[in-house]
Parts: C-alpha cells; structure tokens; sequence
C-alpha cells in the first residue's frame, strides 16, 4: 500500500488562476513598451510563429504569455476588434 507521499495527485487550476487572455496582452503590451520594443510588432510576431523569444521576460511577460494558447489570444484580439466595429 503506497504511503501518503507516494500517492498520485491531481491539481486543477481554478478559474481565478488562470489569467484572461485581454489581461495578458495588456500586460505583454506593457512591459514590451517599458523595454523599448514595438509592442504590436512583437506580439503579432510571437503569435506568427509561436517562438517566445518575441516576448521580453521583463516584469515575467514571456511566462505570463506562455500560459495561454496562441489561439485563445488571437479569438481575443478578434473578438476585440470585432466588438468596436460593429
């Protein structure tokens, strides 16, 4: 029988925890701006081709960034955009 320790456990991530997708990209959007970069030409960049070297690690914006799929992102700045034309 498999002492306390050995037992295998589950963590699910609470919906608190995980970060919404317009909250990340301000927060790219911000530290790539703080460094220097072109916020918009970076993160399109990033989201081309999915190297995380587009994203500074300033204020952990690379790990912030890697917490969610690309294609969550990109259905934000869809429906983002979508919502101020119409």
């Amino acid at each position: 029988m498999p002492t306390e320790q050995e037992k295998t456990r589950m963590f699910r991530v609470g919906p608190d925890e995980v970060p919404k997708a317009r909250d990340v990209l301000l927060q790219v959007y911000e530290a790539l701006q703080e460094k220097g970069y072109n916020p918009i030409y970076q993160i399109v960049g990033y989201l081309l081709s999915g190297d995380p070297a587009y994203i500074t690690s300033h204020k952990t914006a690379r790990s912030l960034i890697r917490k969610l799929e690309r294609d969550e992102l990109l259905e934000e700045l869809v429906r983002s955009y979508l919502d101020k034309e119409a």
